[in-house]
């Protein structure tokens, strides 16, 4: 059950303990420090008082001295966007309550001027959701230039005009009011990040050429959760905000993407699904994307047409609206060997820290920030400071190829089995799924169908605090999906505005789990993909908490004492949980005392009939929690250790466990990649109509090519692809192709990926077509990426597997992360 979520679990009593390696790193603990400024940073990668930074380093920050210094490592994970807030307030007149006025929008921002001037060439122009790198952007290219968006202020200005004089608003004296009120914009600016701060001011100086009233908020990520992220869009905090997204890893099929950025359903969309607040709704959009998101399609054809509808819709509602992609530069000292350069991620990779070696026992990471969102999964985990380290404190399922973007086991293996996309398996009688009106496990009887079944065997060891994991673990979490993906108007307390609302999408399509044996269990779904692999994804019930700490953690939230959401938070005015937060985690420590001390049973375990297990395990938890001063428990191959918000560092610690199964050294084989490179193709300058147009092209073995050729207006006239196995390949234009072409100026776009490298080489050029003769002249030159470097935040990508926050662990991937 796909969902982004965030939490984690299992079933029964355990199994017997194998012991495998001792430890799963190299390092003995890694350090986190928090060096806001970039400059300070390189100096001290430079100096050897740090081993890398994970915040990426402007081009020209580096000179030719620091780059002889310094490994170097390139990715292409981050992307910018501008959320509008599209509410319908009694407080004063939004403009942007009009799909036209933000529409233009599009016309408004100069795109080019975003990537020439702002990111100094080293970055790619985007109108969607999807990076040109990402590998369903080719699903989407024709449809993408359709829109044909260029920096068109008079066009945008309009429509602004057309738009706002039909609502009743008056342009007097070069400026716009309504009910002889000013309109006013505010745009909440991160000046935190000089990219975006650079965006939001040259939009606030546009919008108030254009005759608004523009007032300037400006404030970093931890102020954006809360005016923007978690206030009423009806009270208008804010109108504009400068979005910045990131990539926990590379993901081959991007099902969540257009849930996440244009979505309502998804809880990230403007109200964020609180009841309480003004939201944001397009039910067509939605039905689109959760189409994608719950494999509602029949083959890879409907997915594609499913994509470009939903992404269609979303550039239309110009709710979020993309602007470009950058090309980050990240760098490390050239002592660290062993980095896993993420074609998503980066070197932020949940791989980097586990793989990495030196010859010191430490590792020391610097970072952007120390702590700005919440340690929590079930809707926290929302921002990359978080990610990052709990990428290598806890271990996922399953997890994305860092350059294919294929599902891989991590600490599970899988067996599935299908009948989709149009025919349905028989379930055992004996699966079991929640029943939250009678708030036990029930069997789901027989005649149940399913058109997924996966056989999960799952690579158990200690948790943290040395108890074993368990199937109890397991199913936990998915009582816990049931449970609080219940319909809000059943007016259960276990509801959470940002949570819910996608659990229960996920838990509809859930049809029950059947335990075969202490570390075997079956998930039954209705989940069908084209790639089995994502059907396993879909369906991962991997736990990444104890299932005592997710009892204990409803319980603050249903006594109200703490929120699992921003927006809950805000709205009932209470904090919102964060698990290394000290005060916080003396309200998960007591709630697990009183558990112990009442002999405590939760009902999703009712089953267990062991007290001594019950208490062991309250006691293990809490004990940890006096121990650490948090309450931060997993199972990956490193622990939190310490949280010293005063030094502003994070230390982690490796988890020398015995039960821990991958030795140091597992994931070495993502060390090296190799890439996929244009050698080289030949243009002709300038093509007659109605000739046919040849283009030989060398690629590197076993590639696969993509070509578009678009006309003036940006209209796709042919497209295609082929596969080379020797390096080398023709496109050809036919005749009656070139016929359609116009003429002046046309455009030819290549992209070449492997099966080792889903990150496409890239080659744009322009010929003339002429009524004339094809001239022979043609470039030689070999290609260069968008990017001057020829190489190559929302969020964090998140899947809700079936058991939650299952997925916390990696909705990380597939979720982009705010940044």
């Amino acid at each position: 059950m796909k969902l982004m979520l965030v939490l984690m679990l299992a079933l029964f009593v355990l199994g017997p303990t194998i012991a495998f390696g001792i430890k799963g790193t190299n390092f003995d603990r890694v350090q986190f420090v928090q060096y806001s400024d970039d400059n300070t940073a390189v100096q001290e990668v430079e100096n050897g008082h740090l081993d890398m930074y994970y915040s990426a380093i402007p081009i020209d920050r580096l000179d030719d001295q620091s780059r002889q210094h310094l490994q170097i490592f390139q990715s292409s994970g981050t992307s910018y966007s501008l959320l509008i807030n599209p509410a319908v307030s009694t407080v004063q007149f939004n403009p942007f309550s009009i799909q036209q006025v933000r529409f233009a929008l599009n016309y408004l921002v100069d795109r080019d001027l975003i990537v020439d001037e702002i990111l100094g060439g080293y970055g790619a122009t985007m109108i969607s959701a999807y990076k040109p790198y990402d590998p369903d952007y080719l699903l989407i290219l024709g449809d993408l230039q359709s829109f044909n968006f260029k920096h068109n202020p008079v066009l945008a200005d309009s429509m602004i005009t057309d738009a706002l004089e039909k609502a009743g608003a008056k342009k007097t004296g070069g400026f716009w009011y309504y009910d002889s009120k000013p309109v006013a914009i505010s745009i909440f600016i991160r000046n935190d990040d000089p990219v975006r701060k650079s965006i939001g001011e040259i939009l606030a100086s546009q919008l108030q050429g254009m005759g608004f009233a523009v007032k300037k908020d400006y404030g970093d990520l931890t102020k954006a959760f809360s005016t923007v992220y978690g206030s009423n869009p009806s009270d208008l905090k804010w109108n504009i905000y400068t979005e910045g997204w990131t990539m926990g890893g590379f993901v081959r099929y991007d099902s969540v993407i257009t849930a996440q950025m244009y979505s309502p359903w998804y809880s990230n969309m403007p109200g964020f699904n609180n009841p309480s607040y003004w939201n944001f709704q397009d039910p067509k959009v939605d039905s689109l994307s959760k189409a994608i998101f719950f494999g509602n399609f029949t083959s890879s054809e409907q997915r594609a047409s499913l994509i470009n509808q939903a992404v269609n819709r979303g550039i239309n509602d110009s709710v979020r609206i993309f602007l470009a992609c950058k090309t980050d530069q990240f760098v490390a000292s050239k002592k660290i060997s062993g980095i896993i350069n993420d074609f998503g991620a980066g070197i932020t990779s949940r791989f980097t820290p586990i793989n990495a070696r030196s010859d010191s026992d430490t590792l020391t990471i610097g970072v952007k920030n120390i702590y700005q969102g919440a340690w929590n999964p079930i809707s926290g985990f929302a921002d990359s400071a978080s990610q990052q380290i709990w990428g290598a404190v806890s271990d996922p399922g399953s997890f994305k190829n860092p350059f294919t973007g294929y599902t891989i086991p991590v600490r599970s293996d899988w067996t599935v089995n299908t009948k989709g996309p149009l025919d349905k398996l028989d379930v055992p009688s004996d699966a079991i799924r929640w029943d939250v009106s009678k708030q036990k496990w029930v069997h789901v009887g027989p005649g149940a169908k399913a058109t997924s079944e996966v056989t999960f065997r799952l690579k158990f060891g200690n948790w943290h605090d040395k108890t074993p994991m368990d199937m109890n673990d397991v199913l936990y979490g998915i009582y816990f999906l049931y449970q609080w993906g219940t319909d809000q108007t059943n007016g259960t307390m276990t509801f959470d505005s940002e949570y819910s609302p996608k659990a229960n999408q996920a838990a509809k399509t859930l049809i029950g789990v059947r335990v075969v044996n202490g570390n075997t269990i079956e998930v039954y779904q209705n989940y069908w993909h084209f790639d089995s692999g994502e059907i396993a994804d879909s369906a991962q019930v991997w736990p990444a908490m104890p299932w005592e700490m997710i009892y204990s953690m409803e319980k603050a939230v249903t006594d109200g004492k703490l929120a699992f959401s921003r927006s809950d938070a805000v709205s009932k005015n209470i904090d919102l949980m964060s698990l290394i937060i000290p005060n916080d985690a003396k309200i998960i420590k007591a709630n697990l005392d009183e558990f112990a001390k009442e002999n405590s049973i939760p009902p999703a375990l009712a089953f267990v009939n062991d007290s001594k297990y019950f208490k062991s395990r309250y006691d293990a938890s809490s004990s940890w929690i006096a121990e650490h001063g948090h309450a931060v428990i997993s199972n990956g191959p490193y622990y939190l250790d310490n949280y010293a918000p005063d030094a502003r560092t994070i230390t982690i610690k490796a988890f020398d466990d015995p039960t821990y199964p991958f030795a140091a050294g597992y994931w070495k084989k993502f060390e090296q990649v190799n890439m996929p490179q244009i050698l080289g193709i030949s243009v002709p300058t300038s093509v007659s109509v109605g000739s046919t147009l040849v283009i030989p092209i060398s690629v590197t073995p076993n590639a696969t090519v993509y070509y578009y050729f678009t006309n003036p207006h940006g209209k796709v006239i042919d497209e295609g692809n082929m596969m080379s196995q020797n390096g080398t390949a023709k496109i050809t234009l036919l005749p009656e192709k070139t016929a359609t072409l116009e003429l002046g100026s046309n455009d030819l776009q290549v992209f070449v990926v492997s099966d080792e490298a889903y990150k496409p080489d890239m080659y744009h050029t322009s010929f003339l077509v002429t009524k004339g003769v094809t001239l022979l002249a043609v470039d030689n030159s070999i290609t260069s990426t968008v990017q001057p470097t020829g190489d190559n935040r929302y969020l964090f990508f998140g899947i809700i597997s079936v058991g939650v926050a299952v997925a916390v662990s990696f909705y990380v991937v597939k979720k982009r992360r705010a940044s």
